[in-house]
């Protein structure tokens, strides 16, 4: 195992590799910009060095050998899909806790990705040639951004006429967030669920699945709530779909975390590759929750670290089984009543319900939270022996999620939650786009910051 990591990232997921890594008796090394240089990630770590910014690959190399790091976590987001940083990471005699830069760069892009699926024999989504003429298109077609992802660079389109101004658009859009405006045009499936497979493997040739999550609850591609396992599947569409996550995965040779992300068509019952996203998910949690290898929760920061270091698995798809359920609910900075827009301020007062959930956070009372990064503040996890009371265990956790000064979607994730399309299992990836869920009674939540305040006061 390593002696010193660095993570070459920030907030909750900065914290939640060090808490592993720390476990398994690992030097945690944090790096931070001036506008984090109090932010709980940095105080935390054993060691903390400034940075200009966590997309200079550069500074972040540089920082590892300053600090004597032997290891660097990428977290997601910033440079954990960034390969030529990979492989900067290995050549300098690192180790990269993530897949080998060759197959980040062939899994990277969406367009080549379907190309491999293909050869795999992985079902994908059907497609169209943007020299085709749309008049012989199905309509509904996705344009989407074949570099990157996160939702950007992406346009449903209805009619041929349609077509052209939304394929500039999403050209736009994604030369300006990844550089690269090369677009795909695909089916668009109307009443679509995002499942995705969590997969792992080492560099011995070893690759298993931890079974699903399903991310249908999403707004404007941007996930919502996920859990695991995914609630609509049948056991024979369950087999199918991670035993394809798993073989497109064998196909690459490929070596630690990752998940090969699904769409299934809830009418036809079919399932289609949409991408490979060669990090950690945000939304890991509800894995580790919820599946079990040979009979103990899973880590998957832990099997990484083990990965990396060169280490075979050590189990089979065999010891991996399911136990229970489990719900997770990102906790934004931002007005979801109120155009949805991202708010920054101080949190005067913070209150998380980590004796009713785990959460991984990273947002104290007093803290100033800036709209120059990502605004989710944090995670709220929930387990239960089967969906239902995992559900209900949610709503009562967000019940006790206060923040004070700084606007959330807290009221937003509480409402969704207890609403009855949650409750049924029947959303889809579009629900929120056309659906607007009401906006909770004023009075209790009064209440509730009323009693958080009080209770705060008290232990001080």
């Amino acid at each position: 195992m390593f002696h010193s990591v660095l993570v070459a990232n920030r907030g909750e997921i900065a914290r939640r590799v060090f808490r592993t890594a720390r476990a398994l008796g690992a030097r945690t090394i944090a790096i931070h910009t001036d506008l984090d240089v109090q932010a709980p990630h940095a105080r935390e770590a054993d060691d903390a060095v400034r940075v200009t910014s966590y997309l200079d690959a550069d500074a972040v190399l540089a920082a590892a050998k300053e600090a004597g790091a032997d290891a660097i976590h990428p977290g997601y987001g910033f440079l954990s899909e960034n390969a030529a940083f990979a492989r900067a990471v290995t050549d300098a005699g690192l180790a990269w806790v993530g897949p080998s830069p060759s197959v980040i760069e062939r899994m990277g892009r969406k367009d080549a990705a379907r190309d491999i699926a293909v050869a795999a024999g992985v079902p994908v989504v059907p497609s169209y040639r943007l020299d085709e003429d749309p008049q012989s298109f199905a309509f509904p077609v996705l344009v989407k951004a074949a570099a990157g992802g996160g939702g950007k660079g992406m346009r449903v389109v209805h009619s041929a006429a349609d077509l052209e101004p939304a394929i500039a658009a999403a050209k736009r859009e994604a030369a300006g967030a990844f550089g690269d405006d090369t677009m795909l045009i695909e089916k668009y499936v109307e009443r679509g669920r995002h499942i995705e497979v969590q997969v792992i493997g080492d560099a011995h040739g070893n690759v298993v699945h931890l079974y699903e999550r399903d991310c249908s609850t999403q707004r404007r591609h941007q996930k919502v709530l996920e859990e695991a396992p995914a609630p609509t599947l049948t056991s024979e569409q369950r087999t199918a779909i991670t035993d394809a996550g798993a073989k497109l995965a064998a196909s690459v040779g490929y070596a630690n975390a990752g998940t090969v992300e699904f769409l299934l068509d809830a009418t036809s019952g079919e399932f289609y590759f949409l991408e490979m996203n060669t990090r950690l998910q945000v939304e890991h949690p509800v894995t580790e929750e919820a599946v079990r290898i040979g009979g103990q929760r899973a880590d998957l920061v832990a099997l990484q670290l083990r990965v990396a270091a060169g280490a075979e698995l050590g189990f089979s798809q065999t010891d991996v089984t399911l136990d229970g359920h489990a719900i997770e609910a990102r906790v934004y900075a931002e007005d979801a009543f109120g155009g949805f827009l991202p708010q920054a301020g101080r949190a005067t007062l913070v209150q998380w319900p980590e004796s009713l959930a785990r959460v991984d956070h990273a947002l104290e009372s007093g803290q100033i939270v800036s709209t120059s990064y990502d605004p989710m503040l944090g995670k709220v996890v929930v387990h239960g022996p089967d969906r239902e009371a995992a559900r209900l265990a949610l709503v009562a956790a967000l019940d006790h999620t206060v923040v004070l000064g700084l606007t959330t979607n807290t009221g937003f994730l509480r409402e969704l939650a207890a609403g009855a399309a949650f409750r049924d299992a029947s959303i889809d990836t579009a629900w929120l786009d056309r659906t607007e869920v009401p906006a909770p009674d004023p009075a209790p939540a009064r209440e509730l910051a009323a009693w958080a305040w009080h209770r705060a006061q008290a232990a001080a």
